[in-house]
């Protein structure tokens, strides 16, 4: 059996927590701040803090944007439904953009073509780990004076012109949940380069309370100026991600080969479609791109090749939304498309050369490939 997913967690990991569990520090320790400044690091972001997961993450960023009642937010109709999500939950406006057939990402002639003067922010997604035309997309919000928020759930390690994704809006949020680059069980950073901003997520991530641990001047003693949330990361939840994200560079390395390798493999298979190699892509997974999809992914799981799919069902036609917007599949049609061809292959670092050319060589077989 070939998994879809594996970790990549170090084994001394055991000991971290137990020394955790001796201390009971289980929140706003050394290992908070240790992610949090590593983080930073690694993304070339002024500000980063933890929380609860990468949906808390987004939610904190529309809410700490003061947008009013019913304000518009553009999003990819093409997304894990956390995104679209996020903006409900703030009492705000969803308007689903329609996405590139081929890659899933938003397109930049459709958020032109969809913003209005109720248009307040937009929300892109890096699906798969592939950068959307962000600079293009960055100048137009700029020039609209409209807010950015970067879903880089799919997107640790990519990046644009030489910058770390999340550093082109106001804020780019991060999820560690188990199938991804890194993984903290549940877990998400958001990142941001606005001091004022940083300090608004850090409050609401936490009630609302407007001093941290360390600041009070006695025990207990604060207040609380807004409804706020607990969005934490525990310190069990950040000494994982910090082991990880230490080796991160190594693990980003052996993504990208193994997507050579998928390349090389199945450039010639004339019924499957992917995106050209880029050496800035994180590689989440690796996707594919056919009419066949189904009978495929039917026969990849026969043969035990662990596949998925990201995301079988475009936004719009998820019956929450269904029901609420009425939403026309002709506005749509790309992402029925996306949706109902994509395959996820697995490209995790611990899976071997070998293991790739078998998925490879099922593959061709399932297409008759005849190898010249």
């Amino acid at each position: 059996m070939i998994a879809f997913s594996k970790h990549s967690i170090p084994k001394k990991i055991k000991k971290i927590f137990s020394d955790i569990l001796k201390t009971g520090w289980f929140t706003h320790g050394k290992y908070t701040n240790g992610f949090e400044n590593e983080f930073k690091k690694f993304t070339g972001a002024k500000y980063c803090t933890v929380v609860s997961s990468c949906t808390a993450g987004l939610h904190l960023s529309i809410l700490a944007l003061g947008l009013k009642k019913n304000s518009e937010v553009l999003v990819p109709a093409m997304s894990h439904t956390a995104t679209s999500h996020a903006v409900e939950y703030a009492n705000l406006k969803v308007k689903f953009l329609d996405v590139n057939p081929n890659s899933g990402n938003i397109e930049f002639t459709e958020i032109v073509k969809n913003t209005t003067k109720n248009t307040k922010a937009i929300m892109v997604v890096h699906l798969n780990g592939n950068v959307s035309d962000i600079k293009k997309i960055k100048n137009f919000c700029k020039k609209k004076k409209i807010f950015l928020i970067e879903d880089c759930a799919h997107a640790l390690g990519t990046k644009y012109q030489n910058k770390h994704v999340g550093n082109y809006g106001i804020s780019g949020c991060f999820s560690f949940y188990p199938t991804k680059q890194i993984t903290t069980g549940e877990g998400g950073v958001v990142i941001t380069n606005s001091k004022s901003f940083y300090y608004k997520i850090k409050k609401l991530k936490a009630f609302g309370i407007d001093k941290d641990i360390k600041d009070r001047k006695l025990p207990g003693k604060y207040n609380v100026k807004e409804l706020g949330f607990n969005y934490r990361m525990t310190e069990l939840h950040a000494a994982m991600g910090l082991l990880q994200l230490k080796n991160y560079n190594k693990f980003l390395l052996k993504r990208k080969l193994i997507a050579k390798r998928y390349i090389k493999n199945l450039s010639n298979v004339k019924e499957i479609d992917f995106i050209d190699y880029n050496k800035d892509s994180s590689y989440f997974i690796f996707p594919i791109i056919t009419k066949l999809r189904d009978t495929l992914l039917k026969y990849l799981i026969k043969k035990k090749i662990g596949v998925s799919i990201h995301y079988a069902t475009s936004l719009p036609f998820m019956s929450y939304y269904k029901k609420k917007y009425n939403l026309n599949k002709t506005n749509y049609k790309s992402s029925i498309i996306y949706a109902d061809r994509n395959i996820s292959l697995p490209v995790y670092p611990k899976l071997s050369f070998k293991e790739v050319d078998k998925i490879c060589l099922e593959i061709k077989k399932f297409f008759n490939y005849k190898e010249k």
